[in-house]
């Protein structure tokens, strides 16, 4: 199963691909903006994306509502881990169609159980 990873700071990229791939069965690929993350869509059948918000070019929130609203991803699991966390970051988020929202820093174990949790990997 296949999970990308679009953050735009390579130490939480890395962090976050490192964390993730400790699920057996998990590969990561990782884009470093929204605009790299469509350019990475269509080359691969994605099992969960996870995003930041704050990134050049293409955001977070303008990635999930392109995601959301293509018949070809908006099936797939979407997490959002981010520094943004007032009420309504979470609930616009959410309301875009991520299935979770992360705030930074967050605790692996958490982040694992959840991906183990939508991949359906108990």
């Amino acid at each position: 199963m296949k999970v990308l990873i679009v953050e735009d700071s390579k130490a939480t990229r890395e962090l976050l691909a490192t964390t993730v791939q400790t699920i057996s069965g998990v590969e990561v690929v990782c884009a470093i903006s929204g605009f790299e993350a469509l350019k990475v869509l269509p080359r691969f059948q994605f099992a969960l994306i996870i995003t930041d918000i704050n990134m050049p070019d293409i955001n977070g929130l303008e990635l999930i509502n392109f995601v959301k609203k293509n018949p070809h991803y908006r099936d797939v699991p979407l997490f959002v881990v981010t520094t943004e966390g007032r009420d309504q970051d979470r609930a616009r988020g959410i309301a875009l169609g991520a299935s979770e929202y992360l705030i930074k820093p967050f605790a692996s174990e958490v982040l694992v159980a959840l991906v183990k949790q939508y991949l359906k990997l108990f």
